[in-house]
C-alpha cells in the first residue's frame, strides 16, 4: 500500500554572488519558486571564492501522525517512508559524481514568497521569508548554544546536547550522471518526528561536505557571526561562507528538483510511506501436507472476517486476550457441525514447522481489527474432496468445537493435493479485472479483483455449461499504474522487500486496494499487472492492460 505526503514548504537559499561578482544574495528568497537547487562553486569570483545554494523542504508529519492514529498507516516498524524528489532538466552543466547530503533542519523557518533563483533580486526586507542568514523575518539561523550561522540549522552528528540521547541520522545519495531523481529511505527520521523526539521543521539537502566549496581560514574569520551583524533584511557580504578547510576546489555546479509549487502533478517532493498490505488466505488455495514440499510451505493459513452490518468489529466473546480456536473436521454438505474430536494437523511453532506437534485444536490470534488467522498443515487422507473448519472460544483447557454455543463460524475447504511434474512449467495467462470501473474520483480507496487463468485451461462441456469457473491464485503478484496519455510510469512495481504494489488473495482470488489520491485528475490510467516466476527467478510482466479514469466532479 502506498500513501503520499506532499511537501507544505519549500525554498532555495543561496550565499552565491550576484551577477555583478560583488553583492552576494544572501538576503534572497525564492520560497514560491517551482524549482528548487543546490550547488557548489569554487573560484568563480576569485581564486579562492566559494558560493553555495542549500534547499529546505517540510513536509506535513501531523497528517501522517492522523493516519497512524486512525489506522491508515501501520505502527512503527511495519511502514516504510521515502524522500523523493524529482530531476528538473536545465541548461547549466549537472554534478557528476556528486553526493547529496539530508538532514533535519533544527529551527523554525518561514517559506517565504520570493521567486527569483538568477539575479537574487527577491529579498526578504523584513517580509515573512528564510534566507542564508535569517530563519525568519524576527530569527537568525542559531544553534542549540544560540551561537549565529550561516546556511540553516541542522540536527548534526557533532551537536553536543545533554538533554538529547537519541540518534542523529543523515542520509546520503550519489548521483552518478547528475540527472537521476532523489529517493531515499528516512524512516528514522521521520518516526522521530512522529514521536516528537524532534520537532519536525523540515529537511535540508545539499552537497555533502567533502563537495561543498573549500573556505579556508579560521572558524571565527570565515563562519562566526555576532549580535549587531546585519540588519535581517540586509544582503550580506561578509561571514556568510562556511567554514570547509576539507572542501571541495572542484565545482558542482546545479542540480535542480521541482519544487511543491511544481505545475507537475508526480514530480512535486513527497514523503512516500510504503508497506505491504498484503493478506494470504489459503481458503481456495489449500494444499494436503506433502514429503514433496519444505516443511514451511505445507502450511496453510486461513482467515475470518467479523463483519457486523457492513463493518469489521472484534467478536466480544474472545475477551481481552482475543485468542480464537479452530479444528478441522470431515463430513458432508448436510452435516458440518463437528460431532467428534477434530482431525489431527499440524501446528507452527514460532514460524518453525514442528512434524511432532499434532493437534486437534489450532490456537489463532487477530491480525487486525475483526480479522482473525490460524495457521497449520494438514495431514489427513487425500481421499477427503472437502474439510471443514470450525472456529469457536473457550480456554485451552475447555476448548471445545462441540460446544455450539461458542461456535463463531463453519467454513469449507477442498484441498489440493500436491504432485511432481515430468515437464518444465511454461505459465501462460489470461487476466481480467472484472470489476474494474470506467472513472473514479480522488478521495476514493477502490477494491479491485484480478481474476486468472491458464491460457492452456481445456475445459469439459459439463464445465463450460454448469460451472462458475474458478479464478486461478498467484501467490506473487505485483500491479503498477502508467498514464494512457504519455505512457508516464505514475505508479511503478513495488517488487522489493516492502512489496508495497503487492496483491492478496483469497478463496476468490487475488486482489488489491488502490487509493486514487495518487492520480492526477483528468487522465486516464491503466494497470499493468507482474508474476513472480521461481523457475526464472524474475517477475514476468503479464501483456493486458486495465483502464480506467480519474476524474475530480465539481458538483
Amino acid at each position: 500500500m502506498i500513501k503520499k505526503y506532499y511537501a507544505n514548504a519549500d525554498n532555495t537559499i543561496v550565499n552565491a554572488f550576484k551577477p555583478n561578482l560583488t553583492t552576494r544574495g544572501t538576503g534572497a528568497n525564492a520560497g514560491q519558486s517551482d524549482i528548487l537547487e543546490t550547488f557548489s562553486i569554487y573560484g568563480r569570483e576569485a581564486t579562492a571564492s566559494a558560493e553555495l545554494s542549500r534547499i529546505l523542504i517540510k513536509f506535513p508529519i501531523e497528517d501522517i501522525s492522523s493516519d497512524r492514529t486512525s489506522a491508515l498507516v501501520p505502527a512503527s516498524g511495519n511502514v516504510s517512508f521515502y524522500l523523493k524528489m524529482y530531476n528538473a532538466e536545465h541548461s547549466k552543466t549537472a554534478p557528476r559524481d556528486a553526493i547529496l547530503t539530508v538532514m533535519a533542519v533544527s529551527q523554525s523557518w518561514q517559506e517565504g514568497i520570493g521567486l527569483d533563483l538568477e539575479g537574487y533580486k527577491d529579498l526578504t526586507l523584513k517580509k515573512s521569508g528564510s534566507n542564508w542568514m535569517s530563519a525568519s523575518d524576527s530569527a537568525y539561523w542559531t544553534d542549540i548554544n544560540e551561537t549565529l550561522l550561516a546556511g540553516g540549522s541542522y540536527h548534526t552528528a557533532t551537536v553536543n546536547n545533554a538533554d538529547v540521547k537519541t540518534e542523529i541520522h543523515i542520509f546520503k545519495q550519489t548521483f552518478y550522471s547528475g540527472l537521476e531523481d532523489l529517493e531515499i529511505n528516512i524512516t528514522p527520521l521521520v518516526e522521530q518526528w512522529i514521536d516528537s523526539t524532534y520537532s519536525n521543521y523540515g529537511i535540508g539537502v545539499f552537497f555533502t561536505a567533502s563537495q561543498e566549496a573549500l573556505a579556508s581560514g579560521t572558524m571565527d574569520s570565515v563562519t562566526k557571526r555576532t549580535p549587531g551583524h546585519p540588519a535581517l533584511d540586509d544582503d550580506d557580504t561578509t561571514q556568510s561562507v562556511l567554514y570547509n578547510p576539507s572542501g571541495s576546489t572542484r565545482s558542482y555546479y546545479t542540480k535542480r528538483f521541482f519544487g511543491r509549487g511544481s505545475q507537475y502533478f508526480f514530480k512535486r517532493p513527497v514523503i512516500e510511506a510504503r508497506w505491504s498490505d498484503i493478506t494470504r488466505d489459503d481458503r481456495g488455495n489449500f494444499y494436503y501436507s506433502s514429503s514433496l514440499a519444505p516443511a514451511a510451505d505445507n502450511m496453510n493459513t486461513l482467515y475470518l472476517y467479523n463483519y457486523v452490518r457492513g463493518r469489521l468489529v472484534d467478536i466480544p466473546a474472545l475477551g481481552s486476550d482475543k485468542r480464537i480456536y479452530v479444528s478441522i473436521y470431515s463430513g458432508s454438505f448436510n452435516d458440518v457441525v463437528p460431532t467428534s474430536s477434530g482431525l489431527q494437523v499440524l501446528s507452527a511453532d514460532n514460524d518453525s514447522f514442528v512434524r511432532s506437534s499434532y493437534l486437534h485444536v489450532v490456537t489463532g490470534g487477530i491480525v487486525s481489527t475483526g480479522i482473525y488467522s490460524a495457521s497449520f498443515a494438514f495431514t489427513g487422507s487425500t481421499s477427503l474432496k472437502t474439510i471443514y473448519d470450525v472456529w469457536f472460544t473457550g480456554s485451552m483447557n475447555t476448548a471445545n468445537a462441540n460446544d455450539a454455543t461458542k461456535q463463531f463460524f463453519t467454513g469449507s475447504i477442498v484441498p489440493i493435493t500436491l504432485e511432481a511434474s515430468q515437464i518444465s512449467q511454461r505459465p501462460s495467462h489470461y487476466l481480467s479485472v472484472s470489476n474494474i470501473r470506467q472513472k473514479y474520483h480522488p478521495g476514493e480507496t477502490a477494491r479491485f479483483d484480478l481474476y486468472v487463468r491458464d491460457k492452456n485451461w481445456s475445459p469439459t462441456i459439463f464445465t463450460k455449461a454448469s460451472n462458475n469457473i474458478s479464478t486461478k491464485i498467484m501467490q506473487s503478484a505485483s500491479y503498477r499504474v502508467y498514464r494512457v496519455l504519455d505512457a508516464f510510469e505514475a505508479i511503478p512495481y513495488g517488487t522489493g522487500s516492502d512489496l508495497h504494489t503487492g496483491l492478496s488473495y483469497d478463496v476468490s482470488g487475488n486482489y488489491f486496494d488502490f487509493d486514487m489520491d495518487l492520480l492526477e485528475p483528468g487522465y486516464a490510467y491503466a494497470f499493468k499487472f507482474s508474476f513472480y516466476d521461481s523457475s526464472l527467478q524474475s517477475w514476468i510482466e503479464q501483456d493486458e492492460a486495465f483502464k480506467f479514469r480519474v476524474e475530480d466532479y465539481e458538483y
